[in-house]
């Protein structure tokens, strides 16, 4: 008698046992719709209010403004076509950016995407963490320190038990907490939106008001790209990658121009310099108590699939542990950031300084990697991205040097146009105050399809 094969089965509340490895076909399942789910809840987080606030900080008007919340919020049309990928090759998107930069030339990037991550997740934990103390204390616990110290434990505890149990369980946990946090986030928008100042004059932002608004709404899509194709890589070969595309994307856009329109129409009528004090203050006395557990759930709900791809990122570096085992390492260095974050008054500011510097390196990688996945059309050798030396992604000792050279090119007019708290480039004062950072990543995938174009095919597998 034969014996029957056995299936992985990728299920909610069950520890999922697949990492990087290629998800076979046999296991795929799914639909397009899921996407939808997974990037409108996960994007239900209230740092876009705060981003609509600061557009409005940095001079601009109340449509002004919110035309900048929108252009950003197109971006996730790119950020959901990333994951057209994970279709065709079954596993992670820093396994596939192999294709670009080579095995060894994606290490370094993987580093950095793996410390992106997990400095993300400290922020949005130590908001979390803040507001669910704010609850307790008008809830009538004035706990102190160990107030701080339960509000930091109920925060990790929720993110990480979702994250660790795998895939299937962060789609149902996205999907079910959108519902509530939508329908919240629906409730301040009615309070917020009607006092909106929507007449007030701009207040001469001038080209680098401007560019600044647009870094501030594309840097958080922006650091969706390296994980796209994790959450694609369970939908069946046969799903259509136009309905990827549109419900990703429409999911994306939708919680995050909504939040951050909210944060423009905060800002026209209150001072936003503390958001979340800024935004309860627009708020009648009964629903702030909701607003603070809005607050900690969208902290949650984004925290949970940065952590989760944060394990894949690890199993890429070479981790020789399980997905399950490596988020360990990962849960643990975000409860001691945050432990930091909330303790040493100054960290939380360094840490969002040294992320924002980040996008210098990060956007010009997505430029390159999403050029050649225009030019290989999605289509990569799956064995050979896990086959390191013996695979056709290997190509000069580990790296590929068009894909080394246009990240360089990229990274380099970034550096040179970067406007931040750490850094600022020779070319900003030239260019008025200009911040064109984002620009890197058009720099690199223009310069990658120029040394590339006649050699990059899409995989062609054999008769």
């Amino acid at each position: 008698m034969a014996q029957q094969e056995t299936v992985d089965v990728d299920e909610v509340f069950r520890v999922e046992t697949h990492g990087i490895d290629p998800i076979p076909d046999v296991e795929r399942h799914g639909s397009a719709k899921d996407l939808f789910w997974l990037w409108f809840g996960s994007n239900l987080t209230f740092t876009y209010v705060i981003n609509g606030a600061l557009a409005v900080a940095f001079g601009l008007s109340f449509w002004q403004a919110t035309a900048v919340v929108v252009i950003g919020g197109l971006s996730f049309f790119a950020i959901s076509a990333a994951g057209l990928s994970g279709i065709r090759t079954g596993t992670a998107t820093l396994v596939i950016s192999r294709a670009a930069f080579g095995v060894r030339g994606n290490f370094p990037a993987g580093v950095l995407n793996w410390v992106v991550s997990i400095g993300y997740t400290i922020v949005n934990t130590v908001v979390g963490t803040l507001a669910l103390e704010v609850l307790f204390a008008e809830i009538g616990w004035q706990g102190g320190t160990a107030g701080r110290a339960v509000a930091l434990l109920v925060t990790l505890a929720l993110t990480f038990a979702v994250a660790m149990w795998g895939h299937a369980t962060v789609q149902f946990a996205e999907r079910w907490m959108a519902y509530v946090l939508a329908a919240g986030f629906g409730v301040l928008l009615l309070f917020v939106l009607p006092g909106a100042d929507t007449a007030a004059a701009a207040t001469a932002p001038g080209l680098s008001g401007w560019s600044l608004a647009f870094v501030v709404m594309f840097a958080g899509p922006f650091s969706y790209v390296p994980m796209p194709a994790d959450y694609t890589r369970y939908l069946p070969r046969t799903t259509s990658l136009r309905s990827i595309t549109w419900m990703g994307a429409l999911g994306g856009f939708v919680s995050s121009v909504a939040l951050g329109v909210a944060g423009v129409a905060a800002a026209t009528q209150t001072d936003m310099t503390d958001a979340v004090a800024g935004a309860e203050s627009l708020l009648p006395g009964w629903f702030q108590p909701l607003f603070l557990a809005l607050v900690l759930g969208g902290s949650v709900t984004n925290s949970i699939i940065t952590l989760y791809s944060s394990s894949l990122n690890l199993q890429v570096l070479g981790i020789p542990w399980s997905r399950a085992r490596a988020i360990v390492i990962s849960a643990a260095v975000t409860a001691a950031g945050s432990l930091a974050a909330l303790f040493l008054t100054d960290f939380t500011t360094s840490l969002l300084s040294f992320l924002s510097l980040l996008i210098i390196v990060f956007a010009p990688w997505g430029g390159v990697f999403l050029a050649d996945m225009l030019l290989r059309r999605c289509r990569y050798d799956s064995d050979a991205l896990h086959a390191g030396s013996t695979g056709a992604y290997w190509y000069r000792s580990g790296y590929h040097p068009a894909g080394m050279a246009a990240l360089l090119a990229g990274m380099t007019f970034a550096a040179l146009t970067c406007d931040s708290e750490l850094w600022t480039g020779p070319l900003v004062a030239p260019l008025g105050g200009a911040d064109l950072t984002l620009l890197g990543s058009v720099v690199s995938g223009v310069a990658y399809w120029a040394l590339t174009r006649r050699r990059v095919r899409a995989y062609a597998p054999a008769a």
